[in-house]
């Protein structure tokens, strides 16, 4: 350690979150995290059901978090929102709207869901959190945005893994995501004399567990191809957004970090 600097600590106390797509399978690890280390967490989503049965289960497992019930791709709602926001710590853009499908069923429409659901929805809710980010700032010398993007950002799926599954990665998803990547590059450029960090995280395989348990030999499937002989477990993900959102990572800005037990190694 430095001489006068002080000790670091993954603790996020007094800091304000903001996850979309917080109430879904990786999402609530993600909420989940941050809350432990002590962040307020806002958790948002389209199905305010769905928000308040989430936010009852935090309550029970002794976390505080509020909830916004908007589609990221309502702009309008978006400006609004993170307008009416005094500080924001931490953003993370997590929420994406994808229609599954193989080449031969996607169409342009749904190319364009997964650009404006991932690379500009992002792109809009950076942009109107722009002076709560600058608040965090001048609170505690930085603020952070993670942008949640994927593995197939980098490589394409492999076909043989997916076989007759039906759960193919739609062949949008892996080029919106990719967007993403490029366009965290671009914003931590031009917001680096700020002090805003913007990082994307990239997330190997991580099915959901109902998946897994339905369809274990595509499960194995998956798992064969990391380096580590096994699929992702939510709380893997969260690490690595608790690294980026706080003070451990204040030098840190522009990365892409892969959470994929190696697929992309190899």
């Amino acid at each position: 350690m430095s001489e006068g600097r002080p000790a670091r600590s993954f603790r996020l106390d007094g800091r304000m979150a903001f996850v979309s797509g917080g109430a879904g399978h990786l999402g609530a690890a993600m909420v989940r995290a941050l809350a432990a280390e002590g962040a307020h967490v806002i958790v948002n989503g389209r199905d305010a059901a769905r928000l308040d049965a989430f936010r009852e289960t935090m309550a029970e497992e002794g976390y505080t978090v509020s909830t916004a019930c908007f589609d990221m791709m309502d702009f309008a709602a978006v400006r609004v929102f993170f307008g009416g926001l005094k500080r924001l710590d931490v953003l993370v853009n997590n929420a994406v709207t994808v229609k599954p499908g193989k080449v031969e069923s996607q169409t342009g429409e749904d190319f364009d869901i997964a650009y404006r659901s991932t690379v500009t929805a992002a792109f809009e809710a950076m942009r109107a959190a722009e002076p709560a980010l600058d608040a965090a700032v001048a609170a505690t010398g930085h603020a952070s945005i993670i942008n949640i993007a994927t593995m197939y950002a980098h490589v394409s799926p492999d076909p043989r893994i997916y076989g007759e599954s039906g759960l193919n990665s739609p062949p949008a998803y892996g080029p919106a995501k990719a967007g993403l990547v490029q366009l965290t590059r671009h914003m931590a450029a031009h917001w680096g004399p700020k002090r805003i960090r913007v990082n994307s995280v990239s997330p190997g395989p991580f099915p959901n567990p109902s998946i897994a348990a339905a369809k274990p030999a595509f499960a194995d499937r998956l798992a064969e191809k990391t380096m580590l002989g096994r699929i992702g477990q939510p709380d893997e993900i969260a690490g690595a957004v608790v690294f980026l959102a706080g003070d451990n990572a204040s030098f840190v800005t522009g990365i892409d970090l892969g959470v994929d037990g190696g697929w992309r190694s190899w």
